[in-house]
């Protein structure tokens, strides 16, 4: 059995999410589309586990001032309790510390906060009430060390440009600097 994460960097990708999300959120817990599908996929990261190729669960990272929101953590029933969904948390979590950040904040399902309590999250304390498409929902926050090879501006400049998650590995700008510079105007008026 091959398990592998993805950062989401392409269209099949980006279709295996809103795939797993529908299946689970709105077919499996009834949450109504709108709800789930909320206007935020493409202000967000996403990533998703694979079980043999196949797409068996998906995560979202949305990013603000000073903290990272996770979120959106779906999983195939037969995936479940299965390694991937760890992974998949584990994943996330790397690429939220690469980023920069040492705060996540999230929404747990009440049912799921021990789940999170093995990643070191903990509920916030505010006991603020959260009701959405019909579960209850418990604010989550979890304080993270920083990474020591974190993508910074005093870094490489194109390990910045480099696609998302995979700033270990030369990207196609890489590549095309190697062409050297030709600096091409267009004659076009």
């Amino acid at each position: 059995m091959t398990r592998t994460v993805a950062v989401v960097s392409n269209a099949e990708q980006m279709a295996h999410v809103i795939a797993l999300r529908a299946a689970v959120f709105m077919s499996e817990q009834g949450c109504p589309y709108e709800e789930e599908f909320d206007g935020n996929d493409y202000s967000s990261t996403h990533l998703v586990g694979y079980v043999d190729g196949r797409p068996v669960a998906t995560f979202r990272i949305r990013w603000f001032a000073g903290f990272a929101h996770l979120g959106r953590l779906a999983a195939l029933p037969k995936a479940r309790h299965s390694r991937i969904v760890p992974e998949l948390v584990k994943r996330g979590i790397e690429v939220v510390r690469m980023k920069g950040y040492t705060k996540v904040y999230g929404h747990a399902q009440k049912r799921l906060v021990d789940f999170w309590a093995r990643f070191g999250f903990y509920p916030t304390g505010r006991n603020e009430p959260i009701v959405w498409s019909d579960h209850e929902y418990v604010e989550m926050c979890g304080d993270l060390p920083p990474h020591p090879d974190r993508v910074t501006m005093e870094g490489p400049a194109m390990k910045i440009l480099r696609p998302e998650g995979e700033w270990d590995k030369p990207g196609r700008l890489e590549k095309s600097a190697e062409r050297g510079a030709t600096n091409p105007v267009s004659q076009a008026a």
